[in-house]
């Protein structure tokens, strides 16, 4: 007999969460909170491959559900075409509990992430062009220019390059994820995370926006014959308490 979906009387985020060992797999995956999980994730999904920050089959998601489980995306389907069906429930030691297609193998990337940052409860791998073009040349956009990548990610660390989908790959972050929610995939992408999809995939705009405006703007300096005017110090200082009473992360709150 199917056990009842029983959620705590906590929320978190404004979502269910469970007990360890109450409910059965198949229970967590047929939730409601699965299917409003589910359907942010194909919307994100289509955000992404729209403004062309995927193609083909590439880039992955996935979003904490309870304690014990997370939905993913699957390997080779587009993020244009993907159906609630596509979407699996998995544990976090990356066996799929629930649903007939095959994970990503670079669901070991994001559950690296969830291990060592509790505060981590979805991610975004994907491959936007400029943020991309950054991360071949193995380098994060300069800090301290504008307000609002200051405010949302800040400095973005740069991790080494290994074979996606290894695990080798997903313990390249694990040294920078605690302090930073953006982080550059040497000769490969970009990884975000955050409390929910939607801020991840917001998380993902931001970053790349600013990777295209910070190469403008050196077009725009040269033509003018003169430097780009950093944020004074002083007020770096302002965003980074911002910033604490959000509960962003950031390696200059150290």
């Amino acid at each position: 007999m199917e056990q009842t979906l029983v959620p705590n009387a906590e929320r978190e985020s404004g979502k269910m969460s469970w007990r360890a060992g109450e409910v059965s797999p198949t229970a967590v995956a047929t939730s409601d909170e699965a299917a409003a999980l589910r359907q942010e994730i194909l919307f994100m999904g289509r955000k992404l491959w729209e403004r062309q920050y995927v193609d083909g089959n590439a880039g992955n998601i996935s979003a904490r559900i309870g304690e014990e489980y997370l939905l993913c995306t699957p390997t080779r389907v587009s993020k244009h075409d993907m159906v609630p069906e596509d979407i699996c429930l998995a544990d976090l030691d990356g066996k799929i509990l629930v649903g007939t297609k095959p994970r990503t193998s670079e669901l070991l990337l994001h559950l690296e992430i969830y291990r060592h940052c509790s505060a981590a409860r979805a991610v975004v791998h994907c491959h936007p062009p400029y943020a991309t073009a950054f991360a071949l040349a193995g380098s994060a956009p300069p800090v301290g220019f504008h307000s609002e990548y200051e405010t949302m990610i800040g400095p973005a660390a740069v991790a080494p390059f290994e074979t996606p989908g290894t695990q080798a790959f997903a313990e390249t972050v694990r040294p920078f994820v605690r302090e930073h929610n953006t982080i550059l995939l040497s000769n490969h992408g970009i990884v975000c995370w955050a409390d929910t999809v939607t801020h991840a995939e917001w998380l993902v705009e931001t970053f790349e926006t600013y990777c295209k405006t910070w190469l403008i703007a050196q077009q725009v300096s040269q033509q003018l014959g003169r430097p780009l005017q950093p944020i004074p110090a002083p007020k770096i200082g302002e965003i980074l308490a911002i910033k604490r009473k959000m509960g962003l992360p950031d390696e200059r709150m150290k």
